[in-house]
């Protein structure tokens, strides 16, 4: 097993650099992000990744859950203790609000963090970034009561908090939700119904679990704005707000799954009993709207766990690399020399980190515009950050999980035979990443959502605010003396601009059409938008090794990077390009007959 080392410097770095970290810092309720504290949040993170959460990540994939007859889960060893620690040290409240129990930091610094235990253990680390998601609902949607009762405690970890959604019938589309919710006339509700693949559904780690349920009341209209949502706790409170009576919610299983084995993921069916006693959040019939808001930061977040991954195995592929010995040097000749200088290994490792950076750069870019959105008091800039992460949320969830999947995948690759045998570890992280393409919306979902919600509904009007950005971000490299990447975003940006003028002149008229190329443009905007990232990295480190300063190899081998993924990665857009607007016709011209 290799030891995972949080990759501080390359966080630090685009931080800085790339997300503003300076100038979020200045934000309104931001100010505690100091330079200094972040460093120390960073590093502090890294200690716990590697000193608590990487040490049981195996034993969580070999040992797995377990569901009694009884209905209880059992989670591996070291999960409690982990937890434990975990909630204690505040890890779960870092960038929520300081009136609710949190940190109050910015969403920035905390990405960062969580991609450290995604990279470390992905099943563990689901659990609390529900918490996170479900703290974000509540504090916008639930009543001062609710959240009396119940944030504090979501926000703290002393609790668990889950979503639930998908039905057996239902899969992915909401409209087929049949759960039910029946008023009472003490202004509660009774909830009959089952939801599958629930996160952490079931378990003894915390005292209780906080379910938000989507469900139907009585007279609710079909389909999707008939959807209301409701607090269902495992256990209802006492008079003094404690764990009392458990309610009519039980586990009726748990997935056998490819990876995340850690996590259960199990099926609740409520009401079996009388009824599941449950608390209506927010208006009757807009439960969606306010379940979107966990689905959203759960979106972001897994894309986040595609970061993670990708970088831990990257880590992983490295280190076999360096060790691994095996044939005769290129250049050389030299027999018994490392694998890491056959060139194929070498370009496999290099496009490994080119595109964990070029994730890393969108993603960190992306929560500060987060941060501006939520904390900027000039309207304009936090209006344009806002346009700009509902644009490119599908992106970060659909793309990053993607190329997260394929460094995992080539990770394998490096290690060659050995990558299939589960005692060198490579493998669980493929396998714990194969899920992260599915869940929380496939990558077909959130490239239909792009194209549909965030490009037709507007008319292209924010991507085309975004491209016009990308030709100023040409400019820049064109005037710095970068003329191979100009030449090169100049060209994805071109593809991209013409695609979606494509996409806008056929949306109404040959929808069909537009949606079979809609996951080739969610990889034609991602690789862009990447490039983008990466102009702009190795031009802040040509400045600092202008001005003197920093580590010089590592800020040449920033530049070399960037380099690396305009020669490999971007290319693909002008391809992806022509896929969009060629695949269309050639479905249709395919009959079901003929599969």
């Amino acid at each position: 097993m290799t030891d995972y080392q949080a990759p501080l410097r390359d966080m630090q770095f685009l931080m800085k650099t790339l997300a503003g970290l300076d100038d979020i810092a200045r934000l309104p309720g931001c100010e505690e992000a100091s330079e200094d504290l972040v460093n120390a949040v960073l590093e502090e993170a890294g200690k716990f990744a590697a000193g608590v959460l990487a040490p049981i990540n195996r034993q969580g994939d070999l040992q797995g859950c377990r569901l009694t007859e009884d209905g209880r889960v059992i989670t591996p060893d070291g999960w409690a203790e982990a937890y434990k620690q975990f909630a204690e040290a505040g890890w779960i409240g870092l960038s929520l609000p300081v009136e609710h129990g949190g940190q109050g930091l910015p969403k920035l610094l905390s990405t960062a963090v969580w991609e450290m235990w995604f990279s470390t253990n992905m099943a563990f680390t689901m659990l609390p970034q529900l918490n996170v998601g479900q703290a974000e609902a509540l504090q916008i949607a639930a009543s001062d009561e609710q959240k009396a009762l119940w944030l504090g405690k979501v926000v703290s970890g002393e609790w668990a908090a889950t979503m639930n959604l998908t039905e057996p019938q239902a899969g992915s589309d909401l409209a087929a939700t049949r759960c039910r919710a029946e008023p009472r006339e003490d202004g509660s509700y009774r909830l009959f119904g089952q939801k599958i693949f629930i996160s952490y559904g079931e378990h003894e780690l915390t005292p209780n679990i906080v379910h938000l349920v989507l469900a139907r009341l009585p007279d609710a209209p079909a389909g999707v704005k008939g959807l209301s949502l409701f607090i269902v706790p495992k256990y209802l409170l006492d008079a003094d707000g404690q764990p009392g009576v458990k309610n009519d919610v039980r586990c009726i299983s748990i997935e056998h799954k490819m990876g995340i084995h850690g996590s259960p993921t199990c099926t609740l069916s409520y009401g079996d009993a009388g009824g599941a006693v449950g608390w209506l959040v927010g208006q009757p019939n807009r439960g969606l709207e306010t379940m979107f808001i966990m689905m959203n930061e759960a979106r972001f977040g897994v894309g986040v766990q595609g970061l993670g991954l990708g970088e831990r195995a990257y880590q992983y592929a490295l280190a076999y690399a360096r060790e691994r010995v095996q044939g005769r040097d290129a250049v050389s000749g030299e027999a018994g020399r490392p694998i890491i200088h056959h060139p194929d290994v070498k370009r496999m490792l290099l496009g490994m980190r080119a595109r964990v950076m070029a994730m890393r750069g969108l993603l960190y870019t992306a929560a500060g515009w987060f941060d501006i959105a939520h904390h900027s008091p000039d309207a304009a800039a936090a209006g344009k950050a806002r346009r700009y992460v509902d644009l490119l949320m599908p992106v970060a969830k659909g793309w990053c999980t993607e190329v997260g999947n394929d460094v995992c995948d080539e990770a394998i690759q490096v290690f060659g035979g050995m990558g299939f045998v589960e005692e060198t570890g490579i493998a669980q992280f493929f396998r714990d990443a194969r899920i992260i393409t599915i869940y929380e919306g496939t990558t077909g979902i959130q490239a239909n959502d792009l194209i549909g919600r965030k490009i037709l509904r507007e008319n292209g009007e924010t991507l085309r605010e975004l491209i016009a950005e990308l030709r100023e971000g040409l400019a820049l490299l064109r005037g710095n003396d970068f003329t191979l990447l100009a030449d090169g975003l100049d060209v994805g940006v071109a593809a991209l601009e013409g695609t979606t003028d494509w996409i806008l002149a056929n949306g109404k008229t040959r929808l069909a059409d537009v949606l079979a190329g809609a996951v080739p443009f969610l990889h034609l905007l991602g690789s862009v938008v990447g490039a983008w990232q990466m102009g702009r990295m190795a031009q802040a480190a040509r400045l600092q090794l202008a001005a003197g300063e920093g580590d010089a190899t590592y800020l040449r081998s920033l530049v070399e990077l960037a380099h690396f993924y305009f020669a490999t990665v971007l290319p693909e857009a002008a391809a992806r390009a022509q896929t969009v607007q060629t695949a269309g016709p050639a479905l249709s011209a395919f009959s079901e007959a003929a599969f």
